[in-house]
């Protein structure tokens, strides 16, 4: 995608060198647009913990480059880097997904040989994300064609949560990838923006993304997406997710259940766009098998703004000595979501949906 006309990926080697791995930092964003180099694993692993970098296909792609530099500076450091970066986000499964990939390849790779073909492995992980976002948007895009014609080709009204564009993945996005197409093709498209909170990665990240593609968008509170379901301004909810389970449950940022426990009320149709990486087959019932990350109690007691004289300050929201309890993510069960969107096309939340697509990964 582009940042004033320059097109980016969000994750890329620095071609000044050749092996240092840069990002955008996204805790400054929107407010500063400001990109780092990470030189070392143990850069990487705080860049994923402290959420510089996000977004479950991301953070799978830059913890494959974090071990392609752990293997420049030591080849033999394979086994103990991969779990030192395995432990930075429990949910999002695209990072399991990653190192297990790198490991497979590398495992048997000659000592001499193994930063190079770490490199090498981490760029396909990375071009393999970019053609499967894109896909997304093409299988995608007939939903909100649909939704145009059933108007007449009216303004089409679109509730998205958290962020899952392409500063989320590599590039494209998922949930966004279709809207961006929509947006691209001149159907008139609109994208209620949840705010997210408590990090607010819809009010920040996905509102910046919209406007510099040019996508009409309004940020909403968290709580405002059944209100507006009710007075028929929702034609359909598309998010994302960190992780999917073998029968279709769904891991995605707090806040998702709610949404589409609304979308059932209120007969709004309820997608979930996913790369085939996101999709755990080890797992059946999302619930009780998948690990939530419990963050930060700060996240919740504070909030992090741009003041009138245009300093980035955070600032204390909660009452004074009150605790906080911060699951950064929760599961929709597959009974309350319409379909999925994936890279092979569209099926139903179900095993036979998924083992439709993805045969080969229900063997």
């Amino acid at each position: 995608m582009r940042i004033a006309g320059i097109p980016y990926r969000s994750v890329w080697v620095d071609p000044a060198d050749g092996w240092s791995v840069r990002i955008f930092d996204q805790t400054r964003l929107p407010w500063a647009v400001e990109i780092l180099r990470l030189t070392d694993e143990e850069q990487v692993v705080h860049a994923i913990r402290s959420m510089q970098v996000r977004g479950a296909p991301l953070i799978g792609a830059v913890a494959a480059y974090g071990l392609a530099l752990a293997l420049r500076r030591d080849p033999a450091s394979l086994e103990a880097a991969a779990e030192m970066l395995g432990r930075t986000r429990p949910t999002a499964v695209n990072l399991r997904w990653a190192l297990e990939r790198m490991l497979a390849r590398l495992r048997n790779t000659p000592l001499p040989e193994r930063a190079a073909a770490a490199y090498a492995e981490a760029a396909l992980i990375c071009d393999e994300d970019v053609a499967m976002n894109e896909a997304i948007g093409r299988h995608g895009l007939p939903l909100i064609e649909e939704a145009a014609a059933r108007k007449g080709g009216g303004r089409v009204n679109i509730l998205t949560h958290c962020n899952a564009g392409w500063i989320a993945t590599v590039d494209w996005g998922t949930a966004l990838s279709p809207i961006y197409r929509a947006h691209d093709a001149g159907i008139p498209v609109h994208v209620w923006v949840d705010e997210t909170r408590p990090r607010n990665q819809g009010a920040a990240l996905t509102a910046w993304e919209l406007g510099a593609h040019g996508v009409p968008h309004t940020v909403v509170a968290d709580n405002a997406g059944g209100h507006l379901m009710q007075r028929g301004e929702v034609d359909l909810v598309i998010v994302g997710t960190d992780r999917v389970t073998r029968r279709g449950d769904v891991a995605n940022k707090i806040g998702t259940y709610l949404k589409a426990l609304a979308a059932k009320d209120n007969g709004v149709p309820f997608w979930v766009a996913l790369p085939s990486p996101t999709l755990d087959t080890r797992i059946a019932d999302g619930v009780a098998e998948i690990p939530i990350e419990e963050r930060g109690a700060s996240e919740v007691t504070e909030a992090t703004g741009l003041l009138p004289d245009g300093t980035v300050a955070t600032v204390r929201v909660a009452a004074a000595g009150s605790p906080a309890a911060n699951p950064a993510f929760d599961v929709t069960p597959a009974r309350l979501v319409t379909g999925l969107i994936t890279e092979r096309g569209r099926c139903e939340a179900s095993e036979a949906g998924l083992s439709s697509l993805f045969p080969e990964r229900f063997a």
